[in-house]
């Protein structure tokens, strides 16, 4: 199932976009919603079980949730696990919090 499924739509009025819309020749461009998270709990978080792994040069989340949550589309669990949503917010040597049980961390952090 795509993950837009579950997602709201919202119609986008806005007189900035005048040009876009008279581009393509509507009155509005429906787009989907961004999703809302909820801050987690320090005792919420406490209940993920987790590993400490150490940032090196060259890592990408991607990878890292395909080589320990088996499934690299979960990147996001670990950005948000540790408050730092890019890449680019890791340095070397960084303190990185990886769940051990996927099911606990959605749970906690969708």
């Amino acid at each position: 199932m795509s993950r837009m499924k579950s997602r709201r739509i919202a119609k986008n009025r806005n007189e900035m976009y005048e040009s876009t819309f008279e581009d393509r020749g509507v009155k509005e461009i429906r787009q989907y919603t961004t999703p809302r998270f909820r801050n987690p709990s320090q005792e919420d978080l406490d209940r993920i079980p987790t590993i400490t792994y150490y940032w090196s040069n060259g890592d990408r989340l991607w990878h890292l949730a395909s080589k320990y949550l088996g499934d690299q589309t979960l990147w996001w669990i670990i950005a948000r696990l540790n408050n730092k949503p890019t890449e680019a917010h890791f340095e070397e040597g960084d303190e990185v919090k990886i769940p051990t049980n996927t099911a606990v961390a959605l749970e906690v952090l969708s």
